[in-house]
Protein backbone atom coordinates (compact mmCIF):
# COMPACT_ATOMS: atom_id res chain seq x y z
CA UNK A 1 0.00 0.00 0.00
CA UNK A 2 3.20 2.17 0.87
CA UNK A 3 4.93 1.37 -2.47
CA UNK A 4 1.84 2.25 -4.19
CA UNK A 5 1.37 5.53 -2.67
CA UNK A 6 4.72 6.84 -3.55
CA UNK A 7 4.55 5.27 -7.14
CA UNK A 8 1.12 7.35 -7.91
CA UNK A 9 2.13 10.98 -8.14
CA UNK A 10 -1.37 11.75 -9.25
CA UNK A 11 -3.61 10.63 -6.30
CA UNK A 12 -2.92 13.03 -3.90
CA UNK A 13 -4.68 15.11 -6.75
CA UNK A 14 -7.60 12.58 -7.39
CA UNK A 15 -8.04 13.02 -2.88
CA UNK A 16 -8.32 16.69 -2.77
CA UNK A 17 -10.82 16.82 -6.29
CA UNK A 18 -12.87 14.13 -4.43
CA UNK A 19 -13.19 15.00 -0.92
CA UNK A 20 -14.23 19.10 -2.93
CA UNK A 21 -16.57 17.15 -4.58
CA UNK A 22 -18.27 15.46 -1.43
CA UNK A 23 -18.48 18.94 0.68
CA UNK A 24 -20.05 20.70 -2.66
CA UNK A 25 -22.64 18.15 -2.75
CA UNK A 26 -23.20 17.84 1.00
CA UNK A 27 -23.31 21.92 0.65
CA UNK A 28 -25.61 21.73 -2.49
CA UNK A 29 -29.28 22.15 -2.24
CA UNK A 30 -31.88 19.16 -3.00
CA UNK A 31 -33.25 20.57 -6.17
CA UNK A 32 -29.72 20.99 -7.57
CA UNK A 33 -28.73 17.40 -7.43
CA UNK A 34 -32.22 16.59 -9.10
CA UNK A 35 -30.57 18.97 -11.62
CA UNK A 36 -34.23 21.24 -11.16
CA UNK A 37 -33.27 24.85 -12.21
CA UNK A 38 -33.22 27.69 -9.23
CA UNK A 39 -36.22 30.18 -10.00
CA UNK A 40 -34.52 32.95 -12.50
CA UNK A 41 -38.04 34.47 -12.82
CA UNK A 42 -41.24 35.60 -10.26
CA UNK A 43 -44.66 35.17 -10.67
CA UNK A 44 -46.25 37.85 -8.45
CA UNK A 45 -50.75 36.65 -8.29
CA UNK A 46 -52.96 39.18 -6.51
CA UNK A 47 -56.23 37.06 -5.78
CA UNK A 48 -59.19 37.81 -4.38
CA UNK A 49 -61.42 34.93 -2.03
CA UNK A 50 -62.04 33.23 -4.86
CA UNK A 51 -61.04 30.87 -8.03
CA UNK A 52 -57.05 31.87 -7.70
CA UNK A 53 -57.37 31.33 -4.03
CA UNK A 54 -58.37 27.83 -4.41
CA UNK A 55 -55.45 27.70 -7.40
CA UNK A 56 -53.04 28.87 -4.00
CA UNK A 57 -54.24 26.22 -1.82
CA UNK A 58 -53.66 23.51 -4.28
CA UNK A 59 -50.10 23.96 -5.33
CA UNK A 60 -50.80 22.57 -8.39
CA UNK A 61 -49.10 26.15 -10.36
CA UNK A 62 -45.87 26.28 -8.91
CA UNK A 63 -45.10 22.44 -9.86
CA UNK A 64 -46.14 23.33 -13.09
CA UNK A 65 -43.83 26.17 -13.14
CA UNK A 66 -40.93 24.75 -11.05
CA UNK A 67 -38.99 23.42 -14.24
CA UNK A 68 -39.67 27.06 -15.78
CA UNK A 69 -37.48 28.33 -13.03
CA UNK A 70 -40.57 30.46 -12.09
CA UNK A 71 -40.87 31.66 -8.38
CA UNK A 72 -44.65 32.53 -7.66
CA UNK A 73 -45.68 35.33 -5.06
CA UNK A 74 -48.88 35.24 -4.13
CA UNK A 75 -51.14 38.65 -2.54
CA UNK A 76 -53.96 38.89 -1.25
CA UNK A 77 -56.40 42.19 -2.18
CA UNK A 78 -60.12 42.98 -1.15
CA UNK A 79 -61.05 44.22 -4.65
CA UNK A 80 -60.18 44.15 -8.17
CA UNK A 81 -59.29 48.16 -8.71
CA UNK A 82 -56.57 47.73 -5.63
CA UNK A 83 -55.53 44.71 -7.59
CA UNK A 84 -55.37 46.87 -10.83
CA UNK A 85 -53.43 49.66 -8.68
CA UNK A 86 -50.86 47.48 -7.50
CA UNK A 87 -50.20 45.89 -11.29
CA UNK A 88 -50.04 49.89 -12.34
CA UNK A 89 -47.26 50.36 -9.61
CA UNK A 90 -45.36 47.09 -10.84
CA UNK A 91 -46.10 45.25 -7.33
CA UNK A 92 -48.01 42.10 -8.97
CA UNK A 93 -48.25 40.70 -12.51
CA UNK A 94 -51.27 38.57 -12.80
CA UNK A 95 -54.91 38.99 -10.92
CA UNK A 96 -58.72 38.30 -11.27
CA UNK A 97 -61.52 40.80 -11.82
CA UNK A 98 -64.73 41.31 -12.85
CA UNK A 99 -65.62 43.66 -15.63
CA UNK A 100 -66.04 47.50 -14.81
CA UNK A 101 -62.26 47.76 -12.84
CA UNK A 102 -60.07 47.35 -15.81
CA UNK A 103 -62.26 49.87 -17.62
CA UNK A 104 -61.34 52.45 -14.96
CA UNK A 105 -57.43 51.72 -14.96
CA UNK A 106 -57.11 51.86 -18.48
CA UNK A 107 -58.61 55.17 -18.71
CA UNK A 108 -55.91 56.08 -15.97
CA UNK A 109 -53.17 54.96 -18.17
CA UNK A 110 -52.41 51.44 -16.22
CA UNK A 111 -50.54 48.85 -18.96
CA UNK A 112 -53.00 46.11 -18.32
CA UNK A 113 -53.65 43.73 -21.01
CA UNK A 114 -56.31 40.83 -20.72
CA UNK A 115 -55.28 37.24 -20.70
CA UNK A 116 -58.51 35.43 -20.34
CA UNK A 117 -62.26 35.66 -19.55
CA UNK A 118 -64.91 34.17 -17.90
CA UNK A 119 -67.68 32.14 -19.18
CA UNK A 120 -70.64 34.59 -19.28
CA UNK A 121 -72.39 34.48 -15.72
CA UNK A 122 -74.97 36.98 -15.92
CA UNK A 123 -77.13 35.09 -13.36
CA UNK A 124 -74.67 35.93 -10.39
CA UNK A 125 -75.81 39.89 -10.57
CA UNK A 126 -79.09 40.63 -9.76
CA UNK A 127 -81.57 43.64 -8.62
CA UNK A 128 -82.56 42.36 -5.20
CA UNK A 129 -86.12 43.85 -3.39
CA UNK A 130 -87.30 42.95 0.69
CA UNK A 131 -89.49 39.97 0.48
CA UNK A 132 -92.37 42.26 1.29
CA UNK A 133 -91.69 44.49 -1.31
CA UNK A 134 -94.69 46.28 -3.72
CA UNK A 135 -92.06 45.97 -6.60
CA UNK A 136 -92.69 43.20 -8.52
CA UNK A 137 -91.32 44.26 -12.67
CA UNK A 138 -88.63 46.67 -13.38
CA UNK A 139 -90.86 49.22 -14.27
CA UNK A 140 -92.12 49.52 -10.66
CA UNK A 141 -88.26 50.49 -10.33
CA UNK A 142 -89.40 54.17 -11.38
CA UNK A 143 -88.82 56.88 -9.24
CA UNK A 144 -87.75 54.79 -6.40
CA UNK A 145 -84.08 54.58 -4.53
CA UNK A 146 -81.72 51.82 -5.99
CA UNK A 147 -78.69 51.66 -4.41
CA UNK A 148 -75.28 49.89 -5.90
CA UNK A 149 -71.47 49.88 -6.19
CA UNK A 150 -70.46 52.99 -8.15
CA UNK A 151 -68.48 52.41 -11.31
CA UNK A 152 -68.99 48.91 -10.91
CA UNK A 153 -70.48 45.50 -13.06
CA UNK A 154 -73.69 46.12 -11.67
CA UNK A 155 -73.49 49.94 -12.56
CA UNK A 156 -73.57 49.03 -15.99
CA UNK A 157 -75.99 46.40 -15.60
CA UNK A 158 -78.68 48.55 -13.76
CA UNK A 159 -78.30 51.33 -17.18
CA UNK A 160 -79.09 48.42 -19.53
CA UNK A 161 -81.91 46.93 -17.37
CA UNK A 162 -83.63 50.24 -17.42
CA UNK A 163 -83.44 50.79 -21.35
CA UNK A 164 -84.56 47.12 -21.54
CA UNK A 165 -87.37 48.35 -19.81
CA UNK A 166 -88.49 51.50 -21.02
CA UNK A 167 -86.43 53.34 -18.52
CA UNK A 168 -84.18 56.17 -18.35
CA UNK A 169 -81.33 56.17 -15.94
CA UNK A 170 -82.56 59.33 -14.61
CA UNK A 171 -86.19 57.51 -14.08
CA UNK A 172 -84.77 56.12 -11.37
CA UNK A 173 -82.92 57.88 -7.71
CA UNK A 174 -79.79 55.74 -8.24
CA UNK A 175 -77.62 55.65 -4.49
CA UNK A 176 -73.85 55.07 -4.33
CA UNK A 177 -73.01 52.96 -1.68
CA UNK A 178 -69.95 49.79 -1.54
CA UNK A 179 -71.82 46.42 -0.93
CA UNK A 180 -71.38 46.24 3.32
CA UNK A 181 -72.96 50.10 3.14
CA UNK A 182 -75.95 49.30 0.77
CA UNK A 183 -76.74 46.13 2.72
CA UNK A 184 -77.28 48.17 5.93
CA UNK A 185 -79.57 50.81 3.93
CA UNK A 186 -81.45 47.77 2.50
CA UNK A 187 -81.98 45.96 5.72
CA UNK A 188 -82.96 49.35 7.39
CA UNK A 189 -85.07 50.49 4.47
CA UNK A 190 -83.67 53.14 3.31
CA UNK A 191 -83.61 51.90 -0.09
CA UNK A 192 -85.84 50.30 -2.12
CA UNK A 193 -83.44 47.83 -4.04
CA UNK A 194 -79.97 46.88 -4.13
CA UNK A 195 -77.71 45.96 -7.12
CA UNK A 196 -75.48 43.65 -6.02
CA UNK A 197 -73.38 40.00 -6.66
CA UNK A 198 -72.75 36.98 -5.80
CA UNK A 199 -71.82 35.75 -3.00
CA UNK A 200 -72.93 39.41 -1.46
CA UNK A 201 -76.03 38.30 -3.52
CA UNK A 202 -76.19 34.65 -2.17
CA UNK A 203 -75.57 36.08 0.88
CA UNK A 204 -78.47 38.61 0.93
CA UNK A 205 -80.88 36.20 -0.02
CA UNK A 206 -80.15 33.64 2.56
CA UNK A 207 -80.07 36.08 5.48
CA UNK A 208 -82.51 38.65 5.07
CA UNK A 209 -84.62 36.57 2.56
CA UNK A 210 -84.56 39.22 -0.13
CA UNK A 211 -86.20 38.96 -3.43
CA UNK A 212 -85.02 38.85 -7.08
CA UNK A 213 -86.15 41.28 -9.29
CA UNK A 214 -84.34 40.71 -12.22
CA UNK A 215 -81.05 39.73 -12.57
CA UNK A 216 -78.85 40.12 -16.21
CA UNK A 217 -80.09 37.35 -18.19
CA UNK A 218 -79.96 38.88 -21.59
CA UNK A 219 -78.78 42.37 -20.30
CA UNK A 220 -75.45 41.95 -19.45
CA UNK A 221 -72.57 38.64 -20.01
CA UNK A 222 -71.33 39.53 -16.09
CA UNK A 223 -67.79 38.33 -16.89
CA UNK A 224 -64.72 37.90 -14.93
CA UNK A 225 -61.04 38.74 -16.09
CA UNK A 226 -57.65 37.62 -16.01
CA UNK A 227 -55.28 40.16 -16.35
CA UNK A 228 -51.26 40.62 -15.97
CA UNK A 229 -49.12 44.12 -17.62
CA UNK A 230 -47.94 44.75 -21.68
CA UNK A 231 -44.53 43.99 -21.02
CA UNK A 232 -45.05 40.41 -18.40
CA UNK A 233 -47.26 39.46 -21.51
CA UNK A 234 -44.19 39.60 -24.35
CA UNK A 235 -41.63 38.41 -21.86
CA UNK A 236 -43.42 35.76 -20.27
CA UNK A 237 -46.20 34.48 -22.59
CA UNK A 238 -44.94 31.18 -22.13
CA UNK A 239 -45.57 31.57 -17.85
CA UNK A 240 -48.82 32.66 -18.23
CA UNK A 241 -50.01 30.10 -20.83
CA UNK A 242 -49.37 27.74 -17.81
CA UNK A 243 -51.35 29.72 -15.21
CA UNK A 244 -54.50 29.45 -17.48
CA UNK A 245 -54.56 26.24 -18.30
CA UNK A 246 -54.18 25.70 -14.36
CA UNK A 247 -57.54 28.13 -13.85
CA UNK A 248 -58.58 25.63 -16.79
CA UNK A 249 -57.90 22.33 -14.45
CA UNK A 250 -59.96 24.11 -11.29
CA UNK A 251 -62.61 25.09 -13.87
CA UNK A 252 -63.20 21.62 -14.32
CA UNK A 253 -62.90 19.75 -10.92
CA UNK A 254 -65.46 23.03 -9.61
CA UNK A 255 -68.00 21.82 -12.16
CA UNK A 256 -68.06 18.10 -11.42
CA UNK A 257 -67.67 18.34 -7.63
CA UNK A 258 -70.21 21.08 -7.33
CA UNK A 259 -70.88 20.24 -3.67
CA UNK A 260 -67.49 20.10 -2.62
CA UNK A 261 -66.60 23.48 -4.19
CA UNK A 262 -69.32 25.13 -2.30
CA UNK A 263 -67.56 23.55 0.79
CA UNK A 264 -64.56 25.12 -0.32
CA UNK A 265 -66.22 28.28 -1.42
CA UNK A 266 -68.06 28.43 2.17
CA UNK A 267 -64.83 28.01 4.34
CA UNK A 268 -62.56 31.03 1.64
CA UNK A 269 -65.66 33.20 2.01
CA UNK A 270 -66.56 32.67 5.68
CA UNK A 271 -70.31 32.37 4.66
CA UNK A 272 -72.94 29.56 5.69
CA UNK A 273 -73.16 26.72 3.67
CA UNK A 274 -76.89 27.41 2.42
CA UNK A 275 -75.75 30.61 0.68
CA UNK A 276 -72.88 29.20 -1.18
CA UNK A 277 -75.33 26.76 -2.67
CA UNK A 278 -77.35 29.26 -3.69
CA UNK A 279 -73.76 30.86 -5.89
CA UNK A 280 -72.91 27.51 -7.10
CA UNK A 281 -76.45 26.55 -8.18
CA UNK A 282 -76.19 29.56 -10.35
CA UNK A 283 -72.17 29.62 -11.55
CA UNK A 284 -70.89 28.75 -14.95
CA UNK A 285 -67.73 26.85 -15.14
CA UNK A 286 -65.02 27.86 -18.42
CA UNK A 287 -62.02 29.65 -19.21
CA UNK A 288 -62.09 31.02 -22.65
CA UNK A 289 -59.16 33.00 -24.47
CA UNK A 290 -60.11 36.71 -24.59
CA UNK A 291 -61.62 37.58 -28.33
CA UNK A 292 -62.39 41.09 -30.35
CA UNK A 293 -65.48 39.87 -29.63
CA UNK A 294 -65.42 39.68 -25.95
CA UNK A 295 -63.23 42.87 -26.01
CA UNK A 296 -66.37 44.31 -27.87
CA UNK A 297 -68.51 43.43 -24.78
CA UNK A 298 -65.90 45.55 -22.84
CA UNK A 299 -66.18 48.61 -25.45
CA UNK A 300 -69.53 48.75 -24.78
CA UNK A 301 -69.43 48.72 -20.90
CA UNK A 302 -66.36 51.51 -21.27
CA UNK A 303 -68.71 53.82 -23.95
CA UNK A 304 -71.30 53.63 -21.11
CA UNK A 305 -69.47 54.63 -18.48
CA UNK A 306 -67.78 57.80 -20.94
CA UNK A 307 -71.94 59.12 -21.22
CA UNK A 308 -71.75 58.73 -17.33
CA UNK A 309 -69.13 60.58 -17.27
CA UNK A 310 -67.92 57.56 -15.01
CA UNK A 311 -64.25 58.17 -16.87
CA UNK A 312 -63.06 61.10 -18.35
CA UNK A 313 -62.02 60.02 -21.55
CA UNK A 314 -62.98 57.81 -24.54
CA UNK A 315 -60.23 54.59 -24.72
CA UNK A 316 -60.30 51.84 -27.08
CA UNK A 317 -60.31 48.65 -25.38
CA UNK A 318 -58.25 47.19 -28.02
CA UNK A 319 -55.42 48.78 -27.05
CA UNK A 320 -55.30 46.41 -23.82
CA UNK A 321 -55.39 43.42 -26.26
CA UNK A 322 -52.65 40.43 -25.57
CA UNK A 323 -50.71 39.48 -28.49
CA UNK A 324 -52.53 36.86 -30.59
CA UNK A 325 -56.14 38.17 -30.31
CA UNK A 326 -57.80 36.14 -32.11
Amino acid sequence: MNSERSTDPARPARRRLLQGTAAALALAPLGVLAQAPSPSRTLRIGHQKGYLSLLKGRGTLETRLAPLGVAVRWIEFTAGPVQLEALNVGSIDFGDVGEAPPIFAQAAGAPLAYVAATVPRPATEAVLVPSGSALRTVADLRGRRIALNKGSNVHYFLVKLLEKHGLGYADVEVVFLPPADARAAFERGAVDAWVIWDPFLGSAQHALGARILADAEGVANNRGYYFSSRDYVQRHADVLRLVVEEIGAVDRWAASHRDAFATELATLWGAPRPATDRVVARWRFGTVPVTRAILAEQQGIADTFLALRLIPRRIDILDAAAPGLA
